[in-house]
Parts: C-alpha cells; structure tokens; sequence
C-alpha cells in the first residue's frame, strides 16, 4: 500500500541554545547538528516507519549533503528512485535553533527544492495513480504542488495537504486537497483567525469549509491538542502530555502517520488520534527523520501509557 509524497529534502543545520538570541545580540550554543530532513523526506521517512511503502518525489542538489540525505532516505526504506538530482543548485537547508523548551524556530533556503517541476511530476503520475494517500506540502514550487494534487484527484487519491509554508499558495488553491492539516499559525494566516482554542480552531475550519470548498481539516494546536472537522461535525483531542525535547518534524510526524491512517480506511477522527500519539512520541525523541518511531516504538509507548489506537491488538 503506496503513499506518494511530493515535497521538499533539506538538510536541517541546528543549533542547541539556551535562550533565542535577540535581533543585533551574540550568543552562546550548547551544540551544532547536521540532521537530515526536509517536509516532505520527514513525512515520508513517518510513512515508512510506520511499515507503509512511501516514496518521495523531490530533487536535491549534486552535492554531500544530497547524497547523504539520499543514503538516509533509502535506509529508513523510503523509495528515492524520483529523487531529481540539480546540477545548478545546492541542495536546500534549514537554519533551526532549538531553546530549552524544545520550541524551535527555523529559516528555510529552499536550494534545489525550487527546481521540482510540473514534468517531474508527470514522470511520475502512474506511480501516483497507485498510490493510496499523496502527501504535499509547500517548500516546492506552488505551481509543482498544485499540479501533483490535481493529478492526484483524477486518479482518485486522496489528497493531504500540509499549507507549510502557508505564504506557499492561496486560499483559491486549497480546494484541490482532501484533508487540510494546519497549525495554528498557519491557520491564521489562510483564515485571518487568531487560533488560540478549539472554538477559534472550529471557526477556522468552518472558514475552510465555507471559502476554500475544504470540508475535512485538521487544526493542530501543539500542546492545546487539535481540532479535527469533518463535513460540519468536529471533534476536539487534547494533546498527549510528554515531556518535549525537540518539536522538529512533529507536525511532519503527524501528517505521515494521518496518512497511514487514511491509507488504511480509517475515519478522520480514528486517523488524527493515531496522529497525536505518534506526534508526541516524536517530540521526545531529537532530531528529525532520526527522532520519528517506529510502529513498534509507537506500541511500546501506548502500552506504557495504556493508550489505544487503531492498530493496537
């Protein structure tokens, strides 16, 4: 059972600090990493784990840093075979700092990303059309992105998008996802509503609904838990306490295992329960694609919590 996911590869360059540094000061860090990551290679790195075939659709540059996000990508069983390689750009990178209270903030310079066309995807589409779920989100070309959902629409998949970043398309275009999964932030910037609890999330979801002719979201609130909505009804799930360590590729960890879900014929409610559990093991663990469980890990954890999910025995 196939997920298609469409997006972007970068190497993630992150910093370990106790507290931000302020615009003009220097500071101090505890620590520099070098983690392989990337919206759409964290996604389907999620898929994978969780035991699902996952391929990528991206490109990265001639360069290190492509070759070994490509290594990774291929260890954690992710399918690189329509990995485009550029010979003009570097490949994409992203500036993370992390604070003590595992918050992060990051810069993205997309690199090679911007090079994954319209014909990349074409190349691709009898694969897609035999893919369960296609996963999108928006540090690739807009116009490449919604070329993959609508190609993905006619084949009958089902479309998730991730509006990361939300500047990354328009209202008008959200109407070619299925499912949409923003946070708060991202929200806010597609409704004009300030999230802050699940009945400002409900609002923006019904914005979604009603404006952008999107009738099932997903309003992710961190540790406020989520809203999910679904043709009218909705639901609210409080977040899984757990002590964070690194939030990095925590919504990429949710938006994977959302998409296993869906794969596998479960309701948007089921699906985005599966989700949190998943998403607050991440937060636990560092690093990105390294810090996204398994389906036994993930097992584990719920059994120490007496939590139940949809595959649980």
């Amino acid at each position: 059972m196939t997920i298609a996911v469409v997006g972007s590869i970068n190497m993630d360059v992150v910093a370990l600090t106790d507290h931000y540094p302020r615009r003009g000061d220097t500071m101090f860090g505890s620590e520099l990493r070098f983690s392989p990551g990337g919206k759409g290679a964290n996604q389907a790195t999620a898929c994978a784990k969780l035991g699902k075939e996952a391929l990528i659709i991206g490109c990265v540059g001639d360069d290190l840093f492509g070759d070994r996000l490509i290594e990774t990508l291929g260890s954690n069983h992710v399918n690189v075979s329509f990995i485009k390689r550029s010979v003009s750009r570097h490949t994409g990178a992203v500036l993370v700092t992390i604070d003590q209270s595992a918050e992060n903030t990051m810069l993205v310079v997309k690199g090679a990303n911007e090079e994954l066309n319209i014909v990349d995807i074409d190349c691709c589409s009898e694969l897609i059309s035999k893919s369960k779920v296609l996963l999108v989100q928006l540090e690739v070309p807009q116009e490449t992105a919604i070329h993959a959902m609508i190609k993905a629409r006619e084949y009958g998949v089902t479309v998730i998008l991730d509006p990361a970043p939300a500047q990354g398309i328009t209202v008008e275009n959200l109407k070619y996802a299925d499912i949409l999964i923003p946070n708060r932030q991202e929200a806010q910037s597609l409704t004009g509503i300030h999230v802050t609890d699940s009945l400002s999330a409900l609002a923006a979801a019904r914005f979604l609904d009603k404006r952008a002719g999107v009738a099932r979201s997903i309003i992710k609130m961190a540790e406020l838990g989520s809203l999910v909505y679904s043709y009218g009804e909705w639901e609210y799930i409080e977040a899984i306490k757990v002590k964070p360590l690194d939030t990095v590729a925590a919504g990429d960890s949710f938006a994977g295992a959302l998409a296993c879900a869906i794969a596998d014929g479960e309701s948007l409610i089921s699906a985005a329960h599966f989700a949190t559990i998943v998403s607050a093991l991440k937060v636990t663990r560092q690093d990105a694609q390294d810090g996204i469980p398994t389906l036994a890990e993930v097992n584990e954890f719920c059994a120490s919590r007496n939590i139940k999910h949809y595959l649980s025995d």
